[in-house]
């Protein structure tokens, strides 16, 4: 997809392949892939190789699911939403593997687990961290570790914005090799399933008009990424439709 790697998956493969993952404690993070961060991947080199290190990355946005389907000849791929796999995972782990939730706003992630217990009783939840609103220093890195080497969580939610989410998983998932941990890049999952944002209705996410919602809802804060990334992302997608350009996968 315009030079990047997305796996043409179904729903239900992607929530087989991470608890395989997890069950057999081989670590490594999960991407989910949309326009913007596709946009991100075009102009830095360093994103687009942090997708390519990802156990898996998935078609988040209906735009990468159309263009698979269409021109690519994936008939059977379909959206992988970071949010719907939080809550299937959630479901399917049942009592028997943890998760910790690290990211959102202050409150949110203990908001979130919260709210999550309450509709999955029995859901273990190893613990909850709300971090800075910067890079963490090699400090707290290696302190975060060593708790989650001893906590040993299945799957760890991480609630940052692309690309920033991404640039931590990669320089975060080898500290855990020894715990086997799962990370998994949701950003905004964290607001819509603790209820502080609202998410779209299904109608328009299904017609890829979830991101006219958002912006409708934060236009300060989302602004800026949608009106530059979405044209670009189509701009560059009808090139490679047309054959003007070609985006070797690198």
């Amino acid at each position: 997809m315009l030079g990047v790697g997305v796996h043409a998956l179904r729903f239900a493969q992607a929530r087989e392949l991470v608890l395989e993952r997890a069950r057999n404690r081989r670590g490594g993070y999960v991407c989910f892939c949309d326009a913007n961060s596709i946009s991100c991947a075009r102009r830095d080199a360093a994103h687009r190789a942090r997708l390519g290190q990802a156990f898996l990355v998935t078609p988040d946005g209906m735009p990468l699911v159309w263009m698979g389907r269409r021109q690519m000849g994936y008939g059977s791929v379909e959206r992988v939403y970071g949010p719907d796999l939080m809550l299937a995972l959630c479901e399917a782990s049942g009592s028997g593997m943890s998760h910790f939730f690290y990211g959102g706003g202050e409150g949110t992630a203990e908001l979130l687990a919260e709210k999550l217990s309450a509709r999955f009783p029995g859901l273990r939840v190893a613990g909850v961290k709300t971090p800075p609103f910067r890079e963490l220093d090699e400090t707290e890195m290696s302190v975060l570790a060593a708790r989650m080497n001893m906590l040993r969580p299945d799957f760890f939610w991480v609630g940052l914005s692309t690309p920033k989410q991404e640039k931590f998983m990669a320089r975060f998932a080898p500290r855990l090799a020894e715990a086997g941990t799962v990370l998994l890049g949701v950003g905004a999952a964290f607001d819509f399933l603790s209820g502080r944002v609202k998410q779209a209705p299904r109608w328009m996410q299904r017609g890829g008009l979830e991101w006219l919602y958002r912006l409708c809802a934060e236009p300060r804060r989302l602004a800026p990424r949608y009106f530059k990334n979405n044209p670009l992302f189509a701009a560059r997608a009808l090139a490679q439709v047309c054959g003007v350009k070609k985006y070797p996968l690198e």
